[in-house]
């Protein structure tokens, strides 16, 4: 991914979906783990983490009070990337994140 147009946005995204894997599931348990599944292309980078399940609430985007200190990394990534799904449930989860290489950011120009 050196080099490649979104890299930064990727190693972010990928940063916040460990964490909360580590965070929210029984990942980050003793014998916890999760799975992570990158794909580059031309033309996208999918990044997908499946987490060891046991959350006790649903990855969802949040709007939290400017003074919370949590809440804001699903929004950062949805943000970030231009295609978010959550898949699973309380057995694991995977979420999956696509960037466009066409210098485009949540449909956006950068």
């Amino acid at each position: 991914m050196n080099g490649h147009p979104r890299s930064d946005d990727a190693a972010l995204i990928l940063t916040e979906l460990g964490t909360n894997a580590l965070t929210h599931t029984a990942s980050g348990d003793g014998a916890g783990a999760f799975h992570v599944t990158l794909t580059v292309s031309e033309l996208t980078t999918t990044i997908a983490v499946t987490d060891a399940g046991h959350s006790k609430t649903t990855p969802e985007v949040q709007h939290p009070p400017l003074n919370a200190t949590h809440g804001r990394g699903l929004g950062m990534v949805a943000a970030l990337a231009d295609s978010v799904t959550v898949q699973g449930d309380d057995s694991g989860r995977t979420i999956t994140a696509e960037l466009r290489a066409d210098g485009h950011r949540g449909g956006r120009p950068c």
